[in-house]
């Protein structure tokens, strides 16, 4: 008889193991998925403080970074009216962001404490039921901290992305998270242990906040940061985004950014947002067969 996981076998971190009865189908997977996603609730809900931190240290780059710069001259920022303005798009992708980049952690920490090996062992539908419920996760966290973000940052004198501009910041930060999202979950997998991927993190972070367009336009930076810049996903999230704050009217042919590559629009942004989440789930596939024991 065909064996699958439940809400209840994972809430209660029971995970039972019939290799030769391997659950298949959709329903299967969703079912998987669900159960993971609740799970990972359960834990924030014990521990709401995560969710805390995520909320107020975005509020606090947008004040602190607002008043630093607040006396700059208009138009230093592009059509930006005020630095608020043009760094709520980089406060709003870099949370997603850091929140994606540590979504592996649970996951290590599972592995660490033998639960990762139980799940791995049952018989799953498929082992994306991890990614995605890690994935689902990060997203609702993620879209929280941008509903916060963008309603601080009205209050600041950033005023407000049109309804379509709001759905395009939705997807621009879904399609985001899964990618990094992906690519954390293939760290978990690969290293040792959580002390080497808190130093991926760490090392990670600030080096990609920097060499983006978070925090200054590309025409300010040196030309060999320019290149860097046009090379990293994070740029491509933060400049739609930044473009629908500050424009009424768009279209996915409208220009976001001139790049030492040529010019970039808001629909080529997004092309390459999707390829690079498609190849981060792609990359990490090889590692979600691995076992631990």
């Amino acid at each position: 008889m065909s064996q699958t996981l439940t809400p209840s076998s994972l809430n209660g971190s029971q995970a039972t193991s019939n290799p030769s009865a391997p659950a298949s189908g959709f329903g299967d997977f969703m079912q998987e998925t669900a159960a993971l996603t609740r799970r990972l609730f359960i834990q924030l809900q014990r521990r709401p403080s995560t969710l805390i931190a995520g909320i107020v240290q975005p509020v606090m780059w947008l004040l602190l970074f607002g008043a630093l710069f607040q006396n700059a001259p208009k138009g230093l920022f592009g059509d930006s009216t005020n630095y608020g303005q043009f760094l709520a798009a980089g406060v709003i992708v870099f949370t997603a962001f850091g929140g994606a980049l540590n979504a592996g952690l649970p996951v290590m920490f599972d592995r660490e404490f033998g639960f990762l090996n139980r799940l791995l062992v049952a018989p799953l539908a498929s082992r994306f039921s991890i990614v995605l419920a890690s994935a689902l996760f990060i997203a609702t966290l993620s879209l929280v901290q941008t509903s916060v973000i963008i309603a601080m940052s009205a209050v600041l004198g950033a005023g407000l992305p049109n309804p379509l501009g709001l759905a395009l910041v939705t997807l621009i930060v879904l399609t985001l998270v899964l990618g990094v999202t992906a690519l954390s979950l293939g760290l978990a997998f690969a290293l040792p242990g959580h002390i080497e991927l808190i130093a991926v993190i760490f090392v990670t972070n600030l080096p990609l906040l920097f060499a983006s367009t978070a925090l200054a336009p590309l025409s300010f930076m040196p030309t060999w940061l320019q290149v860097i810049a046009s090379l990293n996903p994070l740029t491509y999230a933060i400049e739609p985004i930044r473009y629908v704050y500050t424009h009424q009217y768009w279209l996915f042919s409208s220009t976001v950014m001139q790049t030492p590559f040529g010019a970039v629009s808001i629909g080529l942004a997004l092309l390459i947002l999707v390829g690079f989440s498609a190849i981060a789930l792609l990359s990490i596939r090889p590692l979600l067969r691995r076992s631990f024991a």
